[in-house]
């Protein structure tokens, strides 16, 4: 990996080139033509960057194209950004242009923290501008960090300032660091010039008159190990591979006439719905997974078009595909379809996972996408590498929030500065991406531990029983007894599924879902409380309920919040399936069987949405999960349960289908269940919302 390095000269810029000594090879700067100043234009001053002739930007486009040009082994960029969501955004911009990768190891850091740490390892600055309450140009101007430590600390605490300055605050300059191998700057004379005489946050400005350079002592010309200690050592990082995008637009294939794509269509409510597509494809006729991806990709993008949507109206992607060897493939399909500029709002989140789509005649690629028909969503979309958590260098985003119900993409056990999997095997993945998953809930103002609503854990097929066990405790001891309920009411529900590949070859991916309450929640709870749910009292729906009266409710899991939001499990295990087909044979493979096991699966989905005050109107996503192990083909599943809702809805129980696609998605996987000890044969994933 080789760096160019964007320095300022503050005290930032040049932390973060401390944290990437051995890999930066240049340092650009901009220098003014003909006049001693240089004029910086901000023309495009929305948070998101726009593209805009004559706007400070482009001339750093300008600066790191020319890099480019002369140094072609250039691959990142490294950056002090902190806190500025304007800045990153702006340097993001341009490598996304460049094709080059943002690294910004100081981002999100704790500033109180870095502060510190940053007069620890030897970065000496001093102040150059004031703008804030608290600090006053003729008694702060000049004065080094150092000096200032306690008196900033104190105004952190009385007044909230920020301790790094990333409020704007002030301004530094770096007059000594540990990569000045030669010299340092000595400050000779210098005057102040007052921008404002405010009482209360006066802002002055440091120009300096005279200085020079002062030899350090035992300068050799190269960097000794005395000058860079150890600490500062451990905190260089070695960044894996990023992602190359391809525009493969113009190189789509037609499928081949005898294979048809079939897409399943939930549609949930009126601002609210599911969509999942995949290759139909029992005689596996299917050219594979590029074919597969393009047609399945193309056939969501032509149904939302039909709707008068687009893809900037997609919050989230699921993305399942054949074999996770050919992930490099799916993510050069999937960036030609969906992209930053058909998302002005922000990309979707996105998992992707393996899953034995062609032992069930589904081709090659299977997606479904959560839509809203309303432009409006909140997207965090961090492109740069750091210390925060993982980055998400393509068209898709570590969270998406609508609703009150933010949706995280799947997280694994990464460690964010080198984007490599940590060692020590399935619990420190899961324990990593538990971390991850946190950084990004704390970016919203919530947190995993009282906000879930749902959890889902993939992991990989390919985990032993005693690993399986070792996930299972992992999750229970650093997650589940650390819980805080009072917000949410009750635990989350929680699914594991066995898939066949993750990506990266890790062990395990969590999927959290998690409630993000406005500040009008209380009134709207009370709103939503007062209707919208329905009642079946038909003799019908009755009559099914009493085929399962002897059997407790220890298969479901059911999660609720103030009749807003309601998540439910609901486990078809061996031992239930047993009671309802009345056979101790377990040759569920069976159409009648299926057909059984289907109808108390829709049954017990609405019942659940009928004792919680829900309709099917509410529903916003619905999935069965079944392991093939039990060899049942795609249509034969989906025919069960089409007949199962067609029956139900018979019976009186709200409208639940209609005369287009089921209102459900079929997955195939190696196996799920509410625990990594048991496998079901059938697990229901059910998500509905009022908000």
């Amino acid at each position: 990996m080789e760096v160019v390095a964007l320095v300022s000269g503050g005290k930032d810029s040049c932390f973060a080139m401390m944290r990437l000594l051995r890999w930066l090879i240049s340092f650009p700067s901009m220098m003014p033509s003909t006049s001693s100043t240089v004029t910086c234009i901000r023309r495009e001053q929305g948070l998101k960057y726009n593209v805009t002739a004559g706007d400070e930007v482009e001339d750093m486009f300008a600066l790191l194209s020319e890099v480019k040009r002369q140094i072609p082994s250039i691959t990142a960029v490294s950056s002090g950004a902190i806190a500025s969501d304007y800045q990153r955004l702006r340097v993001e911009s341009v490598c996304s242009r460049l094709g080059l990768v943002s690294l910004a190891y100081l981002w999100k850091q704790d500033q109180t923290s870095l502060f510190d740490e940053m007069i620890r390892r030897g970065i000496v600055a001093i102040i150059v501008k004031v703008a804030a309450l608290g600090l006053n140009p003729s008694a702060h101007l000049g004065k080094e960090l150092a000096e200032l430590k306690c008196h900033l600390h104190q105004m952190n605490e009385s007044y909230g300032i920020n301790v790094c300055g990333e409020g704007g605050e002030y301004e530094t300059l770096t007059l000594d660091c540990p990569l000045f191998r030669d010299a340092r700057i000595v400050l000779d004379d210098f005057e102040v010039i007052l921008h404002s005489s405010d009482p209360i946050a006066p802002v002055g400005i440091l120009h300096p008159l005279a200085f020079h350079l002062e030899l350090k002592p035992n300068s050799s010309g190269t960097i000794e190990n005395s000058t860079i200690d150890q600490e500062s050592s451990s905190c260089l990082y070695e960044v894996d591979g990023a992602i190359v995008h391809s525009d493969l637009e113009s190189k789509q294939e037609t499928l081949s006439p005898v294979t048809t794509v079939d897409a399943c269509i939930s549609k949930t409510g009126k601002k609210l719905f599911s969509i999942g597509c995949w290759v139909q494809d029992p005689c596996g006729t299917s050219k594979g997974l590029k074919a597969d991806l393009v047609a399945v990709l193309s056939r969501i993008e032509n149904q939302l078009k039909e709707e008068g949507l687009g893809w900037v109206n997609v919050l989230y992607v699921h993305l399942f595909i054949s074999s996770m060897k050919e992930f490099g493939l799916a993510n050069e399909i999937y960036v030609s379809f969906i992209t930053e500029q058909k998302c002005p709002l922000g990309v979707p989140s996105r998992s992707t996972v393996e899953l034995p789509l062609v032992q069930v005649g589904l081709g090659n690629a299977s997606v479904e996408v959560l839509v809203t028909n309303e432009q409006a969503k909140r997207v965090l979309h961090v492109q740069s590498i750091s210390c925060w958590a993982p980055s998400c260098i393509g068209p898709y985003s570590q969270a998406t929030l609508h609703g009150e119900i933010l949706y995280m993409a799947g997280q694994l056990g990464l460690d964010p500065p080198t984007m490599k999997l940590c060692p020590g095997g399935p619990t420190a993945e899961l324990e990593l991406a538990l971390r991850n998953s946190e950084a990004v809930a704390n970016a919203f103002g919530c947190s995993i531990f009282s906000s879930a609503i749902h959890f889902l854990v993939y992991c990989s097929a390919h985990l032993t029983s005693s690993e399986k066990e070792e996930v299972e405790h992992e999750l229970h001891s650093s997650y589940v007894t650390n819980l805080d309920c009072s917000n949410t009411g009750s635990f989350p529900t929680i699914l594991y599924v066995f898939a066949s590949g993750l990506p990266k070859g890790a062990y395990v991916e969590i999927k959290p879902v998690l409630y993000v309450p406005t500040n009008d929640g209380v009134v709207a709870t009370r709103e939503l409380e007062a209707g919208g749910s329905w009642q079946a009292s038909s003799k019908a729906f009755s009559a099914w309920g009493a085929q399962y009266s002897d059997l407790d409710d220890s298969f479901c899991q059911v999660h609720t919040i103030g009749g807003k939001i309601c998540s439910a499990v609901v486990s078809v295990t061996n031992a239930i399936a047993s009671k309802i087909c009345s056979t101790t044979e377990q040759r569920y493979y069976l159409e009648e069987h299926l057909k059984a096991l289907a109808r108390f699966c829709a049954f017990q989905l609405a019942k659940i949405l009928i004792d919680n005050g829900f309709s099917w109107d509410n529903l916003t996503m619905l999935r069965f999960y079944y392991s093939i192990e039990h060899s049942v083909t795609m249509d034969v599943m989906s025919r069960a349960f089409s007949e199962a809702f067609a029956e139900l809805e018979e019976g009186g129980v709200g409208s639940c289908t209609t005369n287009g696609p089921p209102i459900f998605n079929i997955v195939p996987v190696s196996a799920s269940g509410c625990s990594t000890s048991m496998s079901d044969i059938i697990s229901c994933e059910l998500l509905a919302s009022k908000v």
